[in-house]
């Protein structure tokens, strides 16, 4: 499926949706603040359930190596022992779209991280989310998100580019 999400711009014109397609973009909605809702409850079977098996997570911290995770395991692993230094970390969603075509949808979420450390150090993490999604049995799952961090707060505050859409 070829991601194409809604715009507005010169010559885009946002359309009504079909009464399926909201159904399926609320649907999609309650799934992208879920795993909000999960993380920041650090509530980990409640993420796993929101991944499909064998879905792929891809991390681009920009600071470090790229990793490709298989979730939901390694990918719960992985946000588990990055939380563990946060006695405050707060998962916040500050836009998102996303566009449904049948079972299947794609989005984006860009995001930011609340934290503060047992040392009472305060910072900000903000990202962007590039997501599939896939409908099985009336349920929406995650099927694959690239994760592209896009700045941080203190010290030092760091300033990526938008990455490249996928």
């Amino acid at each position: 499926m070829e991601p194409v999400l809604p715009s507005a711009g010169p010559g885009r014109l946002m359309r009504e949706p079909s009464a399926r397609d909201a159904q399926s973009l609320l649907a999609v909605q309650m799934l992208q603040r879920a795993y909000g809702d999960a993380v920041t409850r650090r509530a980990w079977d409640e993420v796993a359930a929101l991944f499909e098996a064998g879905a792929r997570v891809h991390i681009d911290t920009r600071t470090r190596p790229v990793r490709e995770l298989e979730a939901p395991d390694e990918l719960v692993a992985f946000i588990a022992s990055s939380l563990e230094s946060f006695p405050f970390f707060e998962f916040t969603i500050l836009n998102a779209v996303a566009s449904v075509d049948g079972d299947e949808a794609t989005g984006r979420v860009y995001i930011c991280e609340q934290r503060c450390t047992a040392e009472g150090e305060w910072t900000q993490a903000y990202g962007l989310y590039q997501d599939e999604y896939r409908r099985r049995d009336r349920d929406w799952r995650f099927r694959r998100r690239h994760y592209h961090s896009l700045a941080r707060t203190g010290p030092p505050v760091e300033v990526f580019p938008l990455p490249p859409l996928v």
